[in-house]
C-alpha cells in the first residue's frame, strides 16, 4: 500500500508563488511516477476526470500541461519519495484543489487527499 501526504497550498495573489510537495511513503518500487492533477472544488466529476498538470518519472522526465509549461515546474527527491510543484507567476485560473498522484511499477494508481490552491487579488 502507498500512502500521499500533500501540504503548500494556500492563498495567493496574481503573479505570486506557491510551492506544493507530496510525501509518498509504502511499497513503492521503480518505475514509478508522480504528477499533479487539479480539479475545481465542488464540480462534481469522478477523480478520473481531473485535469492532468504535471508528471515525473523516477528517471527525471517531466511532462506538463500546455497552460503551464514556463510557469510551474516538478521535481522529485528519489531519496525521500518526494515531489514538489514550484508554482510561479499565479492565474487566478490556476484556481483548484489539487491532487498528488503516484503511479507504481505495477501501474496501480494511489492519490494525495488534495490541497486548495486560491489565487485571488
Amino acid at each position: 500500500q502507498v500512502q500521499l501526504v500533500e501540504s503548500g497550498g494556500g492563498l495567493v495573489h496574481p503573479g505570486g508563488s506557491l510551492r506544493l510537495s507530496c510525501a509518498a511513503s509504502g511499497s513503492i518500487f521503480s518505475p514509478y511516477g508522480m504528477a499533479w492533477y487539479r480539479q475545481l472544488a465542488g464540480d462534481g466529476r469522478d477523480f478520473v476526470e481531473r485535469d492532468f498538470v504535471a508528471h515525473i518519472t523516477d528517471s527525471g522526465d517531466t511532462n506538463y500541461v500546455d497552460s503551464v509549461k514556463g510557469r510551474f515546474t516538478i521535481s522529485i527527491d528519489k531519496a525521500r519519495n518526494t515531489a514538489s510543484l514550484q508554482m510561479n507567476n499565479l492565474k487566478p485560473e490556476d484556481s483548484a484543489v489539487y491532487y498528488c498522484n503516484l503511479q507504481n511499477h505495477d501501474d496501480k494508481d494511489y492519490w494525495g487527499q488534495g490541497t486548495q490552491v486560491t489565487v485571488s487579488s
